[in-house]
């Protein structure tokens, strides 16, 4: 039986059209002035967006059902976190990513009676050791274990402004590692730069450039590799990015034969969340983990709405993890793949974001690469620029935070339930380049706040 089209009685109406009507309707106000915004990024947005204008240039697959539900656990203790992860595997996660502090932990004893099969571990090492790599690799061939290692060097340089120990030596140790294990053992972790106020275009091309350096600087990267995003509350273009970040990496990665496509990791920012009225970090991070999901990442980490201030405590990690399974289970967001494909807008800004970031990119890569921006300064004070921009939008009113910068509760004290120091800590040491800075929009307010509390 033939299908037949719904409403054909109406006629299809042009774009010109609807901005006759539009310009009609606003009574002699200018339709660019009224109607049209510029992000941060110097993209311009439309009011709508039409077939009859839309070309379009890119395509990128999303496996949307598939993502899965990671929890976060700092190890401290073996015995305790064995149990976590236990518990919070019965509890509705499939991921679990352990945080070891040193090299002194048995893997074979936090592991100890872990579920295996369809179960996906994370080990990030804020360390880079062979021996420990080569302990976690023995282990997930004796087992049939899906693990993933997460080292990454440069991301140590961006974040604590030093290598390991130099550049010759942490490359000559990962070139080690990638020819003796055949497990992931790259994560390539750039959620730092949206947290310290990088704009969209230039987080996917520092990303780009971060990529880039690992595969002019380790041979036989045979292995998929990863990327760590921080996702913010621009709910559209959060979707956009993560498609871009796909479209790029591919691209890149074919210059190279490198025939993996990446697997995204996703993690609400932290540059939005507040200290006051907390509850509504919950809602940010429910928007942010929707736009995570529609935008194809891979696996999902939530953010407890009271990281800030509170140690890890199960009630703000079983609330964390809820959100996600509400959208996976009772939100039906693991019934399709591709949801954003044909949506023009996100489709337009999709290929602007990825034009934009990689024209970046190629400046970058013609004035010697991240790792030599680094050291110049350069990508730092770009980042700083970007942030302080959006600084001025948020303490001029421009862009809302709400109960914090508009209706805040007057009568909410803070400065007795912080276990957590909650702004940016400071200490002097002597580094290769400047560290780049996370730090929260609300952060001076607070402080401020604070102060002001008997």
């Amino acid at each position: 039986m033939e299908s037949q089209k719904l409403f054909q009685e109406f006629a299809p109406i042009s774009s010109k059209e609807w901005k006759q009507k539009t310009q009609f309707e606003l009574k002699g106000a200018d339709y660019n002035d009224t109607l049209i915004w510029e992000s941060l990024e110097g993209i311009k947005v439309k009011p709508f967006y039409h077939k009859d204008e839309f070309e379009n240039k890119v395509s990128v697959h999303t496996n949307v059902s598939q993502f899965k539900i990671a929890q976060n656990i700092f190890v401290h203790d073996i015995a305790k976190s064995n149990k976590k992860a236990l518990d919070t595997l019965n509890r509705g996660a499939n991921s679990i990513r352990f945080t070891l502090e040193n090299e002194s932990i048995s893997i074979v004893e936090l592991m100890q009676n872990l579920p295996l099969e369809n179960t996906h571990y994370f080990f990030y090492l804020p360390f880079l050791s062979n021996d420990f790599v080569n302990q976690i690799s023995e282990f997930a061939s004796k087992n049939n274990a899906q693990i993933t290692i997460q080292t990454d060097p440069i991301g140590h340089l961006v974040k604590e402004g030093n290598w390991y120990e130099n550049l010759e030596k942490d490359f000559h140790k990962l070139n080690t590692i990638a020819s003796k294990t055949i497990l992931p053992f790259l994560t390539i972790k750039t959620g730092i730069y949206q947290n310290a106020g990088a704009n969209m275009v230039q987080q996917l091309a520092y990303t780009l450039a971060h990529v880039n350096e690992y595969f002019n600087r380790v041979s036989n990267l045979k292995q998929p590799i990863f990327i760590e995003v921080a996702i913010g509350t621009n709910y559209f273009f959060e979707i956009a990015k993560l498609r871009a970040l796909r479209i790029l990496f591919n691209t890149l990665a074919k210059e190279y034969n490198h025939n993996f496509d990446c697997h995204i990791l996703a993690t609400p920012t932290k540059r939005n969340k507040t200290l006051y009225d907390y509850n509504v970090n919950m809602l940010r991070t429910t928007t942010e983990c929707m736009s995570a999901i529609l935008g194809g990442a891979n696996t999902i980490a939530n953010l407890p709405y009271d990281a800030l201030y509170h140690k890890d405590n199960e009630f703000g990690d079983r609330i964390s993890r809820n959100q996600l399974l509400v959208l996976k289970n009772e939100s039906y967001f693991d019934k399709v793949n591709n949801p954003a494909d044909g949506a023009y807008y996100i489709e337009s800004l999709t290929e602007q974001l990825a034009e934009k970031a990689l024209d970046l990119f190629k400046d970058i890569e013609v004035n010697g690469g991240l790792i030599t921006q680094l050291i110049e300064g350069t990508i730092q004070r770009k980042i700083k620029e970007s942030a302080q921009k959006e600084q001025e939008l948020f303490d001029s009113g421009k862009e809302i935070l709400l109960g914090t910068n508009k209706y805040p509760n007057k009568n909410d004290k803070m400065k007795q339930d912080l276990e957590l120091f909650p702004f940016v800590k400071t200490h002097s040491r002597k580094t290769l380049i400047t560290p780049v800075i996370e730090r929260r929009l609300a952060e001076k307010l607070e402080q401020e706040r604070l102060a002001q509390e008997e």
